[in-house]
């Protein structure tokens, strides 16, 4: 049961709404169905290391920067 965000295109309003096959959605705020998902970023917990490409700095302690000042 994904949850989406979305946003009223008529008063501005951002919300979150747990979706149930494809249902029209409405605006809690004032009931427009002029409504744009947005998009998501997914969140993850108790990764340790960056992700390919995310420039996580020294290999060795993590610092930023391709080398850091204590491991040379």
């Amino acid at each position: 049961m994904p949850i989406y965000e979305y946003k009223c295109l008529s008063c501005g309003e951002e919300f979150e709404k747990l979706v149930f096959g494809n249902p029209e959605i409405n605006c809690p705020k004032c009931d427009s169905s002029d409504i744009k998902k947005k998009f998501s970023v997914f969140g993850m917990s108790g990764v340790e290391k960056p992700f390919a490409g995310t420039g996580g700095g020294c290999s060795t302690c993590g610092s930023s920067g391709s080398a850091c000042s204590s491991c040379g």
